[in-house]
């Protein structure tokens, strides 16, 4: 393995890393400690090594870029199901891949269960599925799953890793970028591809001011984190041509330091980004009134309430439930604006919606720009009015 160096002056031969190392990369040779093909650089013989003898190191152009092809997708589960963010990963990976004549390939890690979900991911036109199966996966433990997907890694050498900025993404994306020694890209909104193979990675920045566009030049693979509902997810189709790979897991491999000592399932509900019926509410909000009013809409219509960043800051609720680049992006079957005017932070966070209904006293208003239906008036008229009408159609469809 290229990446790891021994200081031929420090080491003693000890052979501790050798017997230290659980994937046994590591052999005596004439001429000192050999590597090969087998590391998974999990840099355990690094922390184990008592002369400080061995280093890990990816120096800007040192990499072949060509040894590097394709795209990789890391397939979350959530609770014994595929988290959906998963298919938005590998359709946005299969538009990319055409360009530069690209497979994509997915890593999914767990207990039992999780080669069954794997033969699902086929459908989806993937290349190969690696699967990493073994009872110590139960849970999600960022420190066993990132050597199993370093693993993975290691054997396929993708030119891109793309993860779900799930709470777990977000926890194993930075763990494998820095194992790689290479770079990480969190929270996209906004991925395309060079015909030099450098993943082009867009996200917003300076509290959703800016849209960053960052590239990785000088090393691989390439890591990126992408927010749940901002693509569009792949279609299944009959035509199914992947493998699934299973990929072997030792005890010591999947052992984890995260010790579960008790564990309770929460009743999970709806995320925003998972709503199909949102009320919205801005600034022009004047009082608690008038945001109760939009509350008792969204309760009626039997959807959220949501908030653009103005009022998130003034404390009405936490950052789950703001709609913008510096908050969550959107795509329902209906979403009510109410007091926003639609700055582009927020528009371009939702204006993907199947219909967008928006209210604003200013004629003028950006948001009218995206909506599908415009009401210009004083939400504290519009809003008890739509609510009515909202249980009085509940009511009947009781009946």
């Amino acid at each position: 393995m290229d990446f790891l160096k021994f200081d031929k002056k420090k080491c003693t031969l000890c052979s501790i890393c050798i017997k230290k190392c659980p994937f046994g990369a590591l052999n005596m040779a004439a001429d000192g400690i050999e590597v090969d093909d087998k590391c998974r650089m999990c840099k355990l013989c690094i922390k184990e090594c008592p002369e400080n003898a061995i280093s890990f190191e990816q120096k800007r152009d040192s990499v072949d870029k060509s040894k590097w092809n394709d795209f990789l997708i890391y397939a979350e589960q959530e609770n014994g199901t595929i988290h959906p963010v998963t298919f938005e990963l590998i359709g946005e990976a299969q538009k990319m891949a055409k360009k530069v004549d690209y497979k994509v390939s997915c890593c999914i890690v767990g207990a039992e269960g999780t080669e069954e979900n794997a033969k699902k991911l086929l459908k989806y036109g993937v290349d190969k599925v690696y699967v990493y199966e073994h009872p110590g996966y139960s849970g999600l433990k960022a420190d066993s799953f990132t050597d199993a997907v370093a693993d993975c890694i290691s054997r396929m050498k993708p030119n891109s890793v793309l993860i779900g900025a799930t709470p777990f993404g977000r926890s194993l994306a930075p763990r494998l970028s820095t194992r790689f020694h290479t770079g990480l890209t969190a929270d996209c909104t906004v991925l395309d591809i060079k015909t030099n193979t450098d993943l082009v990675q867009i996200r917003p920045a300076f509290g959703g001011n800016v849209m960053a566009q960052i590239s990785i030049t000088h090393s691989r693979p390439q890591f990126a984190t992408v927010r749940y509902r901002v693509m569009d997810a792949a279609h299944p189709t009959s035509d199914i041509r992947g493998q699934i790979i299973k990929c072997p897991v030792t005890n010591e491999m999947a052992r984890s330091k995260i010790e579960v000592l008790s564990s309770i399932v929460a009743k999970r509900q709806k995320t925003l980004e998972e709503e199909d019926i949102i009320v919205a509410v801005g600034r022009g909000a004047k009082s608690d009134a008038e945001i109760e009013m939009c509350r008792e809409l969204a309760d009626a219509l039997g959807g959220q309430l949501a908030f653009s960043r103005p009022l998130i800051e003034k404390g009405y609720a936490d950052t789950s439930h703001q709609i913008g680049l510096s908050g969550r992006t959107v795509r329902p079957k209906l979403i009510i604006t109410a007091g926003i005017s639609g700055a582009i932070q927020f528009t371009s966070c939702m204006d993907a919606s199947e219909c967008i209904v928006a209210i604003n006293t200013d004629k003028n208003a950006p948001i009218f720009n995206v909506a599908h239906y415009c009401i210009v008036d004083d939400l504290s008229e519009v809003i008890p009015r739509l609510t009515a009408l909202a249980k009085k159609r509940a009511e009947k469809s009781a009946i």
